[in-house]
């Protein structure tokens, strides 16, 4: 049995810094899963803006852990803001610091799912189900994701500041609301004292690549520890450019790239387009050899081009 839970917050209430393009990541994926990788619509859920409370992710994750049997492959998909908070348990001896992801009813005290709690739910898989998890949101300091304009859009901005269209220029940077979506959830001051450097250095992305030892999972992560995962204009529509790029390598490739190609060829897109952040891939050498989703049959080098 396949199935997967997917998650995608565009609107936080009470934050000046919504995002654009998560409801479309959640489309986007459920789009591959059905089509490029066997899945029933049936057994996919999603959660969406208001539905994304931290109860129901939570809840939701839990029940697909806890109905699932050997054989079956589980999806967790999230996009959204994520951040870090002061490690309260102890377990965090190297950097002192957890992981979070921020749900659609987030706050600084406890409003959050943290790593250490999607590590308690994970620890229940049965032995012999395959986990894919795809975390499109930042690891950095701060943490959220990056607003870049493509390189159309650029061009018309360039065209518009030197045509001295002030308006066209406002909003095609700030929106058409005239409202600039901030890069950062910023901590209230008692947050960031409490925390100390925890919204500074790099955190090595080891700490969410390792949500349960000797699992039989592989986890996405959409950059590195310091970067920000954009939340891009692609195309003249807004999506996770990380979750855009593996799914387009997907249907590229009709689904016949191994993990490791696949990416290669989200890297090199990534990089082609001038985005900053360079995704990660956490999980067994095995795994990375492998298809995605638990798809069988031969990897191969795909259609696509590698941008």
């Amino acid at each position: 049995m396949k199935k997967a839970l997917l998650v995608g917050i565009n609107n936080y209430p009470g934050y000046e810094n919504d995002l654009r393009g998560c409801l479309n990541d959640v489309t986007n994926v459920q789009d591959i899963l059905v089509k490029h990788f066997g899945f029933d619509p049936a057994g996919i859920r999603t959660l969406a803006d208001s539905r994304a409370t931290k109860a129901a992710i939570v809840d939701s994750l839990s029940s697909l852990v806890a109905k699932c049997s050997a054989g079956d492959v589980l999806v967790f998909h999230y996009s959204g803001h994520g951040s870090q908070v002061r490690d309260l348990d102890g377990d965090e001896l190297d950097d002192g610091k957890d992981e979070i992801l921020c749900p659609y009813d987030f706050n600084w005290k406890n409003g959050f799912v943290a790593d250490d709690d999607l590590a308690a739910i994970l620890k229940g898989l049965p032995k012999g189900v395959h986990l894919e998890v795809l975390l499109d949101s930042c690891h950095s300091g701060t943490g959220t994701r990056e607003i870049v304009l493509d390189r159309g859009r650029l061009a018309e901005l360039g065209a518009a500041v030197g045509a001295g269209l002030a308006d066209q220029a406002f909003k095609l940077v700030w929106g058409s609301a005239g409202c600039l979506r901030h890069k950062f959830l910023t901590p209230p001051p008692d947050v960031a004292l409490r925390a100390d450097e925890v919204f500074g250095p790099e955190l090595a992305v080891r700490r969410v690549g390792s949500l349960g030892k000797g699992m039989n999972h592989a986890l996405w992560a959409a950059c590195r520890s310091n970067q920000f995962s954009a939340d891009a204009d692609i195309g003249g529509t807004p999506n996770g450019a990380f979750t855009y790029y593996f799914c387009r390598h997907v249907r590229d490739s009709d689904g016949k790239l191994t993990r490791a190609e696949l990416l290669k060829r989200i890297r090199a897109s990534l990089r082609h387009e001038g985005y900053s952040q360079v995704p990660q891939l956490e999980g067994p050498e095995s795994k990375k050899k492998k298809l995605p989703f638990g798809a069988e049959g031969e990897g191969t080098a795909g259609r696509g081009e590698d941008r």
